[in-house]
């Protein structure tokens, strides 16, 4: 099958737009791969005694220079129910690395924190900020330049971001992601929906709120609906950085613990000690990212990406745009339905077929580029295969040709829509996103009175008054990465869900963010310029007339003096102390806007 045109047209605008970028950053590569031996062949003798003197039984084989050596680099924490299987890898790691002919260090750890926690509280202001900070934890870690390869131990919304930022700027290191699973199925995603609007509409008390929580997340493994942690799985797969078909093998089975062992053994073969030689930074190359954005469409992906994927090509030296999501988006059907765009959670989609399931109806469909690199070998075709466990030992089989579950899992012509439910939108309100794919298309135009809020607090504190009772598009302005860091509004979910299922028309207008689990209220995101900067959100009033139209792709306000309006600022000092955010001030002064992806590195 030849290349779909318009992959083939996005992938070559791609291509001249980074043409200069990427030709600096191959060079860099090639002068940091041009040293003989292994990595640390470098150092002075008081150099490598620093760096092998406390290796044990390892010392040995360090210290004579000939064994490539593998730093990991981990997101472990008990915090993060993602991560905390990752407690037990680096001695699994080491073993491996010992029987694979090579040696294996802990280089260093980075901060990991769950939105999930820290949903609707303060820490939520620092969220996006952790991916520029773990991209410059990895960064120190791998700057003792010992290392002759890498693995990254990370799974969740920021974390995988960046340590991909980090790996790219290590562009001469071969590495391969090394994902923990998701913990296995508990409360249904609908039920614990329910719950969640019936405290938010004063039906039960906290107790039963409670219990539906604790029987969602439930145990050691990333979270089972698809969004952003899930989706950062799905990427690396399609991007191939995972080993194929090991994002959703669930913690703590031998299959898990054997494909960490396979992950140690492949990436030894990689290093320049090994005969196939794959530096990272030759894999994340336009056709990677393109991939990567055919497999956000496809599944119906978490908007955060949105914010990620231009932030970690540009470290590669690939520049995307808002504009390849959105093409990429109408060229792509949407071929899965997992929570919260579905029923089923994310063990009912890798049952039903999973990735290699969709890998390969994708490439048999022209929409994948067939001859991307990846850890596994020049091809995707690698990524149709699934892990068995045969003998104790890894086999790779012929992955699911047939969907096992219609209702979870599509072939490309059958899909359950079209397009991939992402669109771009822009207007005299600016530049944003929407995610349609769980928006029911009688809510795609929303035409109503706005009502300005500042914090998601005072939207919950209006519906607790009773004050929305007509047609609304609430605006949450002064949400962006300068004014607050650009916290997710996650906890505006139930009230607006609630306020559509009384049968208003309501949208979401913000220039902050929704969590990956947005789902069936329409809410242009990212909107940028954002408010602190004085964009046209800070020139809207109570009762200005929007249109938010996912069909034409625009974001307009309708009021005739608009244009003529001087933006108005806000008191944001509450948002610069408290809960580590006096320590963040420095992101905020410096953050580039949402539609390059808010960072402070890149």
């Amino acid at each position: 099958m030849s290349l779909h045109p318009t992959i083939a047209r996005v992938t070559d605008r791609i291509r001249k737009r980074s043409h200069d970028h990427r030709s600096a950053y191959l060079e860099r590569m090639e002068r940091a791969a041009s040293v003989d031996g292994p990595a640390r062949g470098h150092l002075t003798c008081g150099n490598q005694a620093h760096a092998c003197a406390a290796m044990g039984i390892d010392k040995e084989a360090m210290a004579a220079g000939r064994m490539p050596n593998i730093g990991i680099i981990s997101a472990y924490n008990d915090i993060l129910s993602a991560h905390q299987p990752f407690e037990t890898y680096p001695a699994l790691i080491r073993e491996a690395a010992r029987k694979a002919g090579a040696t294996a260090q802990m280089a260093g750890g980075v901060p990991a924190m769950c939105d999930g926690v820290t949903q609707g509280q303060a820490g939520m202001e620092l969220s996006l900020f952790s991916r520029d900070v773990i991209a410059l934890a990895a960064g120190v870690s791998l700057s003792h330049d010992t290392f002759d390869a890498a693995l990254f131990l990370g799974v969740c919304d920021k974390i995988v971001p960046g340590l991909i930022i980090a790996a790219a700027t290590f562009s001469h290191i071969p590495s391969i992601f090394v994902p923990a699973g998701p913990m296995t199925s508990g409360l249904q995603n609908d039920e614990k929906s329910k719950v969640r609007n019936a405290y938010a509409n004063g039906e039960i008390g906290r107790d039963k709120l409670m219990l539906a929580e604790m029987a969602s997340y439930h145990g050691p493994g990333t979270c089972t609906f698809y969004g952003t942690a899930n989706t950062n799985q799905m990427l690396m797969e399609f991007m191939g950085l995972h080993l194929p078909g090991s994002s959703f093998i669930n913690p703590s089975t031998p299959l898990r613990e054997a494909l960490t062992i396979a992950s140690v053994q492949r990436v030894t073969e990689i290093t320049p000690q090994g005969n196939d030689y794959r530096p990272i930074g030759k894999i994340l190359d336009e056709r990677a990212f393109v991939n990567g954005l055919v497999g956000l469409m496809a599944t119906g992906g978490s908007t955060n990406l949105v914010l990620h994927l231009p932030v970690m090509a540009r470290a590669a030296g690939i520049l995307l745009d808002l504009q390849d999501f959105a093409d990429i988006s109408e060229a792509v059907p949407l071929m899965a339905k997992v929570y919260p765009n579905g029923l089923a959670d994310v063990n009912h989609f890798h049952a039903a077929g999973g990735l290699g399931y969709m890998i390969g109806k994708l490439l048999d469909a022209g929409l994948l580029h067939p001859d991307a690199r990846t850890v596994a070998g020049d091809g995707l075709s690698f990524y149709r295969q699934e892990p068995k466990l045969i003998d104790g030992k890894i086999v790779w089989q012929n992955g699911a040709t047939e969907t096992l579950n219609k209702n979870i899992l599509r072939p490309t012509t059958d899909p359950f829509a079209k397009t991939g439910g992402l669109k771009q939108l822009s207007g005299n309100l600016g530049r944003g996103v929407i995610k349609i794919s769980a928006v029911s298309p009688k809510r795609y135009v929303i035409e109503a009175p706005a009502r300005i809020f500042h914090s998601q607090e005072d939207v919950k504190a209006a519906f607790k008054r009773g004050e929305f009772i007509a047609d609304t598009v609430i605006v949450v302005r002064f949400q962006g990465p300068q004014a607050n860091g650009m916290p997710e509004l996650h906890s505006l979910t139930p009230t607006l869900s609630i306020l559509q299922d009384r049968g208003l028309r309501v949208a979401l207008v913000t220039d902050g963010r929704m969590s990956g689990a947005s789902g069936k209220v329409p809410a242009a995101i990212h909107v940028s310029p954002e408010a602190a900067a004085g964009g046209p959100l800070a020139r809207l009033r109570d009762g200005d007339i929007i249109r938010l139209d996912a069909v034409a792709g625009t974001l307009t306000v309708l009021t005739a003096d608009f244009d003529t309006r001087f933006p108005i600022t806000t008191d944001l000092t509450a948002n610069r102390y408290g809960t580590g955010r006096e320590l963040f001030e420095i992101f905020r002064r410096n953050v580039g806007p949402s539609d390059l992806g808010a960072s402070v590195v890149v």
